[in-house]
């Protein structure tokens, strides 16, 4: 299996933001890594933005 081709801030990035060594990352199988991008993306989603909050405050 050949290493990711990403860039190395991004792979610094993802690192970082999965919560895995670098080296995890860059030797981690394709589907398992998209898997935990969409897990990603999708507590990102649900997390309400900083405009939502200021607005949610404002009506209260």
């Amino acid at each position: 299996m050949k290493p990711l081709q990403v860039s190395a801030d991004t792979a610094v990035k993802l690192a970082e933001s999965l919560g895995v060594p670098l080296e995890h990352l860059m030797h981690m199988p394709q589907h398992i890594l998209m898997q935990k991008i969409a897990e990603l993306a999708k507590a990102e989603a649900s997390k309400p933005t900083a405009s939502e909050e200021a607005s949610e405050g404002e009506q209260e």
